[in-house]
């Protein structure tokens, strides 16, 4: 609240008001559904200090909420779409260690909102959808949202804990809360069902996960540096900068260290950062028109033509390709 002004202002701990208020905005009809409305929004939750654990569990973070308005007969697809988009986010990263969970009520019926047939249905909805989709999963009572039965989706770090990363959650509750409706086809109104779908969970928590599951060590197209150019001595500086400004200008994220330091000291620091490349530059490189490669683990991989390796980096960027 400011001083000189009546107004107040609130930490938005969630999206899921934000997008229902832009639905019940105009009128709809059983024609708009399935309307889909999605942001990357900042939300903020006090978490005890005990609880913060670097990026993984945050006090503020953005999450890639998506609030998806259906009708009751398309709520199947839809939640197999969602799980389809989930699926197909980390198979581009490389999570194969994952378990799904199905989240359901349990009988304390004070931590839920909402009629108990709208559950049984929601929760018999999601096990279909996971059963048509072949989910290998498991069923937790008492982890659903105090709103309705969800499917997480479960992975594990480094040192094996379990995070939660991507989720769809199904919603009986919150359209009623907000009196969200559309006119159905028989001139009626009707309450659309809601799906929350997040494939990442919140990018704070994706990333700091993402980090430890490779240890640092990025694939060339997910690599926030792609390759350093070294050159042998002080000598070789204008020859390195015409490669760097070359791969520069192919759009690859590049970086040229021309300290004036000793080569091995210099590609010994490089390897400590896990930049998947190093490209050597001297007199025999220059002369030659070449770059000498160095992929992190790996080692030498010889003297290459400066496309030559800009061809074999396009590759790996273009297939994704995953470190071995």
């Amino acid at each position: 609240k400011f001083e000189d002004s009546p107004e107040e202002y609130l930490l938005k701990p969630m999206n899921c008001p934000h997008h229902f208020q832009i639905y019940a905005s105009k009128p709809r009809s059983y024609r708009d559904l399935p309307l889909r409305l999605a942001e990357f929004g900042t939300v903020y939750r006090y978490e005890q200090s005990g609880e913060l654990n670097g990026l993984t569990r945050v006090r503020s973070f953005a999450v890639d909420d998506s609030h998806i308005f259906v009708r009751q007969d398309q709520l199947k697809d839809e939640i197999c779409n969602v799980i389809e988009l989930i699926q197909t986010v980390f198979a581009a990263v490389g999570f194969e260690d994952f378990t799904t969970q199905l989240s359901y009520r349990d009988d304390n019926a004070e931590k839920y909102g909402g009629d108990i047939e709208l559950w049984e249905r929601a929760q018999r909805e999601i096990k279909e959808a996971a059963d048509e989709m072949g989910l290998n999963y498991i069923v937790e009572e008492g982890e659903a949202a105090f709103y309705g039965p969800k499917i997480d989706f479960m992975v594990r770090d480094a040192l094996g804990r379990k995070w939660q990363l991507g989720t769809v959650q199904i919603d009986y509750v919150m359209p009623e809360r907000f009196n969200l409706e559309y006119t159905g086809s028989d001139g009626q109104k009707h309450r659309p069902v809601v799906v929350h779908r997040a494939p990442f969970g919140s990018l704070e928590r994706f990333i700091g996960v993402l980090i430890e599951h490779f240890a640092g060590y990025f694939p060339v197209w997910l690599a926030p540096i792609q390759a350093v150019v070294i050159p042998v001595s002080q000598n070789f500086a204008e020859y390195g900068e015409k490669v760097y400004n070359e791969l520069r200008s192919k759009g690859f994220r590049v970086e040229i260290d021309k300290r004036n330091e000793k080569i091995g000291y210099k590609i010994r620091e490089w390897e400590t950062q896990k930049i998947p490349y190093m490209l050597i530059v001297g007199e025999k490189e220059m002369n030659n028109d070449t770059v000498s490669v160095r992929q992190h683990k790996k080692g030498d991989l010889g003297e290459l033509s400066l496309s030559d390796f800009s061809s074999k980096l396009e590759v790996e960027i273009k297939n994704r390709i995953m470190n071995n």
